[in-house]
This record gives C-alpha cells, sequence and structure tokens, in this order.
C-alpha cells in the first residue's frame, strides 16, 4: 500500500474520533444525564423547573397545577366569662342624731292605747278607787311592772289630791313627770363605740334566736358608719350558716370587713381573729354577733363566757348589748339575768318596740338588770334602729296627734 494512502487513511480516523468526541461533549453539556448533580429547586421555584424540563423533551406547553387556596382560619367561638354577681353598691346611712325624733310618730302608734288610755283615765270626773285600780292595771298590762306601777299610781294620786288639778294637759304633764322618773337612771346610755389608743372599741352582741340579734349587728354596723366610724364585724355565729351570709350582706352595704369562717368553727377563734383585724386595720369599732343562745342551755352560756375571755387576751370588752324582744315580756326579763350572771351585761337592745304596747317593759328591765336600755328598734328598716332618749319615749306616748 502506498505510504501516502496510509498516511490520508490516519488522519480521516484521527478527525473523525475528534469530531465524535466534540459532539458527545456538546450534548452533555445541553442535556446533563442521571449521574449530573443538578442545583436544588424549592417551593415555586422546583414546581417550574419541572414544567420547563416537560416542555422542552415533548415540545408542548404544560398547564400548570391549579394552586391550593390558602388555609382559613377556624372560627373560633367566644369563651363566654361567667357573669358575676354585682358589687353591691356601698350606702352612706343617716347619722344617729336626731333618729329617735325622726320615729317617733311610728311609736306614738304603737303606744298610743297605753298612752291614752291612762290619760282618759285621770282626766275623768271621778277619780275613785275604781278607776285608780284601773289605772293600776293599765300600768301593769303594758309590761311597766308591778312595783313600777305602784309607784306611780300612789304619786300620782297624792299629787292630783293636793294639787287639784282636773285639765287634761295638767293630767299629762303629771303623767309625764312619773313616767320619766320610772324610766330614768343615772347610768350612761351612749353605746361605748369609741376606741382608745390603738385599741378598737369591741362590742359583743348577744342575745337567743328570733330577738333579731344578727339584724340589730348590722343596724348598730350602719348608726357607727352614718356617724363616720370605721367598722370591722365578726360573724361569731357558726352554728347557723344564715346569721354569717346575713351580717355580710350588712357590712357590704356599708363597706364594713366581716370576718367569717366555715360553718361550725370555733366562734371565739372568729371573734379573736376579727378583734386582730380590727387592730390591724386601725378601724374604730369591732361589733362581734354571737349565737343564739338558749339561756337554759348551761354548755352554750358557757361558751358565750369563752368568747368574752378569748377576746380579752388581746384588748378589753367595752360593751355587751343583750337584744330582748319587747313583745316576750316576763320571758325576756329571765333571759336578760342569765346572760347578766354569764357575760355582765351593759346595756339593752330593745327590738320590735314599734309592734307592741308594752313599752312598759323598758322600765321593768332596768330595774331587774340596773342597766340602761341603750338601743331600740322601731320597725325592720335598715336604719329603724336608734339611741334611747327617754324624754322622746314618753312624749310619743303621751302623745295626742
Amino acid at each position: 500500500m502506498d505510504i501516502t494512502l496510509l498516511v490520508a487513511i490516519i488522519i480521516a480516523v484521527v478527525l473523525l474520533a475528534a469530531g465524535g468526541f466534540f459532539l458527545v461533549t456538546t450534548r452533555r453539556s445541553v442535556k446533563p444525564g442521571k449521574d449530573e448533580t443538578k442545583p436544588e429547586a424549592t417551593g415555586a421555584a422546583a414546581g417550574s423547573t419541572a414544567v420547563e424540563d416537560r416542555e422542552r423533551d415533548t415540545g408542548t406547553v404544560a398547564t400548570p397545577p391549579a394552586q391550593a387556596p390558602p388555609p382559613t382560619e377556624e372560627a373560633v367561638e367566644p369563651v363566654e366569662e361567667p357573669v358575676r354577681p354585682a358589687e353591691p353598691e356601698v350606702e352612706t346611712p343617716p347619722p344617729s342624731a336626731g333618729r329617735m325624733v325622726r320615729l317617733r310618730a311610728r311609736l306614738a302608734r304603737s303606744q298610743s292605747s297605753f298612752g291614752q288610755g291612762l290619760l282618759n283615765l285621770l282626766s275623768s270626773d271621778s277619780l275613785d278607787e275604781d278607776t285608780w285600780e284601773e289605772i293600776e292595771d293599765t300600768l301593769i298590762t303594758a309590761d311597766i311592772g308591778v312595783s313600777s306601777a305602784t309607784q306611780i299610781v300612789e304619786n300620782l294620786r297624792t299629787r292630783v289630791k293636793v294639787l287639784g288639778t282636773r285639765g287634761t294637759d295638767e293630767v299629762r304633764g303629771l303623767l309625764r313627770e312619773e313616767l320619766l322618773a320610772q324610766i330614768r337612771t343615772e347610768a350612761d346610755r351612749a353605746v361605748s363605740t369609741e376606741p382608745h389608743g390603738d385599741r378598737p372599741a369591741v362590742v359583743m352582741v348577744v342575745g337567743v334566736n328570733g330577738t333579731g340579734k344578727t339584724t340589730t349587728t348590722g343596724k348598730l354596723a350602719r348608726v357607727l358608719v352614718g356617724d363616720g366610724r370605721s367598722v370591722v364585724l365578726g360573724a361569731a355565729d357558726t352554728f347557723r350558716a344564715a346569721a354569717s351570709e346575713q351580717l355580710q350582706t350588712w357590712g357590704s352595704r356599708v363597706g364594713a370587713p366581716v370576718v367569717r369562717k366555715e360553718e361550725g368553727a370555733d366562734p371565739a377563734s372568729v371573734a379573736f381573729d376579727a378583734v386582730s383585724r380590727g387592730i390591724e386595720e386601725g378601724a374604730d369599732t369591732v361589733i362581734i354577733d354571737t349565737a343564739g343562745r338558749l339561756h337554759t342551755k348551761t354548755g352554750l352560756m358557757d361558751e358565750l363566757g369563752k368568747v368574752k375571755r378569748v377576746v380579752e387576751k388581746k384588748t378589753q370588752v367595752d360593751e355587751v348589748l343583750l337584744v330582748l324582744d319587747a313583745t316576750t315580756g316576763q320571758n325576756g326579763l329571765r333571759q336578760a339575768r342569765v346572760f347578766g350572771e354569764v357575760v355582765n351585761v351593759t346595756g339593752i337592745a330593745l327590738t320590735k318596740l314599734d309592734g307592741t304596747a308594752k313599752g312598759g317593759i323598758i322600765v321593768q328591765v332596768q330595774r331587774e338588770l340596773g342597766v340602761p336600755v341603750k338601743l331600740v328598734g322601731l320597725g325592720e328598716g335598715p336604719d329603724d334602729l336608734a339611741p334611747f332618749d327617754p324624754e322622746v319615749f314618753v312624749d310619743a306616748i303621751l302623745s295626742n296627734d
């Protein structure tokens, strides 16, 4: 073979090999193979790249997949807040000054039969023995007591005989003087509610169930708040759940805090805590409502004495008010004697005086106990408790309105 031809064949083979290599390299640069690593794409970019690859391979335009709507927030139902009972509006009670005068008409209506009956008898044309006996019976019926009634009649007989009076105004004046002489007392009628030093005054309210003891405690708090005093109440009647709730209502109405515990708790502990809080808060007065005791139950009465002793470990007890129902008559007097032996009663709060014509109980209870009537209840209203004023009381009895 000719050398020239051999060289030409070799050159041709080399050229063909070089051209094939060039074509393969170019194709690989245009369409990557399986082994070639492509950059990662995320989200919308990855989806766009996949669509472009299919379009290039098939020569068709692919419809992009429908995008899912953005997730919507689920409707959240509002959570209903529990309805809280409205706080009772704090009231401003009227001051104690003038309360008895404002309630005079109510007292006069309840005692009119007593007073007018006496005036009619004394104004009669003939004051014979039968008339004087009837006058005495009228006084006794009004629970004024036998000894007091006898003394009043004797004094009136003497004065009428000596003075020879018969006019209605003259008779009324004589009877007024005699009644006042029986009702008046040297003892102080003011309720001891003034603080002493850094210690509040402490008032214990005692009595049997049904006399209006817890109500009197709440009304007394209103009287003091009306006079500008700060008060703490102690719900030491732990044997009756309703008493604690009732006292809480009274305290809320005038803004007075109430110290209370669960039903059946130790009453002495409640009383002690109430006094402690009164000292801490700088209160003027602490009023302790005790459980209604039957005066015939020795154990319960002893427990009442314990309450007083425990309180006295903290401070002195300034006042022990015995609440009596004016309609109970002689039974009320028996209660008064027993309570007086246990806790040294210092004053009487006479309730329901507007519902009876037996106002003479004031004379009898003072004579029996030697302690004054300091407060009287003349109705069911929140401000129907008043400091007792003998002159207003007698004038209401003898009123001719």
